[in-house]
């Protein structure tokens, strides 16, 4: 379902790649639906378990180190493969009101370690006070999305790296000298 898509994939396509009867399947999900939903969890958990960095974004060298992870990767992959969660969300939000619930939630799982790594910057005077961590970090993850679909769309790794370094830029606006 990642890689062709959930309408373009049957069960009986999912039942043949993992090798398993019908009956297999349908002893663990119900239906598509219920598998299309087992796929956003494991998806989510791929794409944040992928991003060490995620544990501490509490200084600006941190979040520039995931950053730098981000556009590693995509050079890895040579611009080739997006983000599974825009992917699914791109199909299924106007779709299935329960997957672009799971979806929006999986972006605020996302969002909430820069968020805090900006609120802890923000204690301790490092981030003006005016500066609203949970747009700044909306903002960064539209740059991530931005960057990440741009950098598929022209297999260009460089893609990513100015979104993340505009998105760099407009968060350091908000850094106390």
């Amino acid at each position: 379902m990642i890689e062709r898509g959930v309408a373009a994939t049957s069960l009986d396509d999912v039942r043949a790649r993992a090798r398993v009867s019908k009956s297999q399947l349908y002893h663990y999900f119900a239906d598509k639906d219920d598998l299309v939903d087992a796929v956003i969890a494991r998806a989510v958990d791929d794409v944040l378990a992928s991003q060490p960095h995620l544990a501490d974004l509490s200084s600006w060298s941190a979040i520039s180190a995931w950053f730098d992870d981000l556009v590693a990767f995509r050079v890895a992959r040579k611009g080739r493969g997006g983000c599974p969660i825009g992917g699914l969300a791109s199909e299924l939000a106007d779709q299935r009101e329960k997957a672009r619930l799971e979806l929006a939630r999986a972006y605020a799982r996302w969002e909430r370690p820069l968020r805090r790594g900006l609120e802890a910057m923000q204690a301790r005077g490092e981030l003006d006070a005016d500066a609203d961590p949970s747009l700044l970090a909306t903002a960064t993850m539209a740059s991530i999305q931005g960057g990440l679909l741009l950098t598929k769309t022209r297999r260009d790794p460089t893609q990513m790296r100015i979104a993340l370094d505009a998105a760099y830029a407009h968060l350091r606006s908000f850094a106390v000298a």
